[in-house]
């Protein structure tokens, strides 16, 4: 990215600005991937009827990145980067306390409007901290950084469904046969129990995110500054008015936007898809972590080989064809075999992110914070394309619902092979 905040802040404050960004990449992985045991654990708790109910979840999360990632944009303009972090984690604080009204109420509605208020919370956060990544060093390392700060997420992603699927779907094959065969108050009374779980885990969370956001408030992280072009940049841009006419930016919030989407699917769903094919609930839960070991294994891999066997164009051109090819396998195998494919996919997916965001945003200079909005914007994809899959899935199978992937995945490569470089 043709950026010129001054010297790079790694060599300012050593690694200190990472490892503060590390942490926070950690919190956006626990609190973005407990939605894979939220999905199953509220359409027990709340009684939901179909399946694309329960992926309201996802939408209620996800779509508050599309709604709020340029509002975003302006907060940090008046409260700067720092600030901004400290704010968004509040916000997000905020949201996890609405789950403690909404378990002792069990009422869906407030349980998902706390999600999108996490998502708010996060939109903030995301809007400022992967430009800050991304500036922290060289761009062609930019997918380096990312992975590092990935692995954060990535570990994050795949402790949290264990976690939070320990307390509240312990013994859900157990307590779904119970409930079944209970009606009245024994029945509410047993519904009531499974929701207040979540009571004690969320207000950890909540005492957690206000201390963190202390924590980034009073630290010594550095302000930068995304308005200042180097002299190549301010040329190339001089006669360039709005964001629109940067088209590999724009191709590139579509191509993010169905990344997302895919990514969320292969996380969120996959614990439903085992259930489906008869396995318990006790064991399925477990499914959404492999698919983040998948993600783990792939950013250590971005990590020790970007850029210096590969670049991330090349990173997200492989990734996409090996998405295509698990997406596939996952489709004509049956049992275990296709979950274990539908698990690769994270590993296929863990250098998507990395390699698009640094390739979207490079070369926009002073429109890079709006840049950067529109690409959190596109996170909206994990809101719209789970829903889609439930609908699929409960016109068809879950099986077969993930024929949904592959167009997307077709889209990432030609971003990989051709889009990244339109209009350059």
């Amino acid at each position: 990215m043709n950026i010129n905040p001054g010297p790079p802040l790694s060599e300012k404050k050593g690694i200190h600005p990472l490892i503060i960004i590390g942490v926070l990449f950690f919190v956006f992985g626990f609190v973005t991937w407990l939605g894979s045991v939220l999905i199953p654990y509220l359409r027990i708790a709340c009684q939901l009827e179909d399946v694309v109910s329960s992926y309201l979840v996802a939408f209620a999360f996800y779509i508050s990145y599309f709604i709020m990632a340029l509002p975003s944009s302006v907060v940090l303009k008046y409260t700067g980067y720092k600030k901004g972090m400290a704010l968004g984690l509040l916000i997000m604080a905020a949201g996890a306390l609405l789950f403690i009204p909404a378990a002792l109420s069990r009422t869906y509605s407030v349980f998902l409007i706390g999600l999108f208020v996490q998502g708010t919370g996060l939109s903030i956060l995301q809007t400022a901290s992967n430009p800050y990544v991304t500036i922290l060093g060289p761009r062609e390392s930019a997918a380096k950084r990312i992975s590092i700060v990935g692995i954060c997420n990535g570990i994050a992603g795949a402790v949290a469904p264990l976690i939070l699927g320990a307390i509240v779907l312990g013994d859900a094959d157990k307590l779904q046969n119970s409930i079944d065969k209970i009606s009245g108050v024994e029945k509410l009374a047993a519904l009531n129990a499974l929701a207040h779980r979540v009571i004690m885990p969320y207000t950890i969370m909540v005492v957690l995110l206000a201390l963190l956001a202390a924590l980034v408030y009073f630290s010594k992280l550095p302000e930068i500054d995304t308005s200042l072009e180097d002299e190549a940049t301010g040329i190339s841009n001089k006669h360039k008015t709005n964001i629109f006419q940067f088209p590999h930016l724009v191709i590139g919030v579509i191509t993010l936007f169905l990344y997302v989407g895919v990514e969320v699917i292969a996380g969120d769903t996959i614990i439903n898809y085992g259930a489906s094919l008869g396995i318990p609930m006790s064991t399925a839960k477990f499914f959404t972590s492999l698919t983040l070991v998948g993600m783990l294994i792939g950013y250590i891999v971005g990590i020790i080989c970007i850029p210096k066997y590969f670049s991330q164009r090349q990173a997200l051109k492989f990734s996409a064809f090996c998405a295509l090819a698990f997406a596939l396998g996952a489709l004509f195998t049956s049992g275990y075999t296709s979950i274990c494919f539908v698990a690769l996919l994270g590993f296929a997916n863990s250098l998507m992110w990395p390699s698009i965001w640094p390739l979207a945003i490079d070369g926009l200079g002073k429109f890079t914070k709006v840049g950067s909005s529109l690409l959190i914007m596109a996170i909206g994809g994990g809101a719209v394309l789970p829903l889609i899959y439930g609908k699929l899935a409960d016109k068809y199978s879950f099986h077969q619902a993930y024929w949904l992937v592959v167009p997307c995945y077709v889209v990432i490569a030609y971003y990989a092979i051709r889009g990244y470089r339109v209009g350059k």
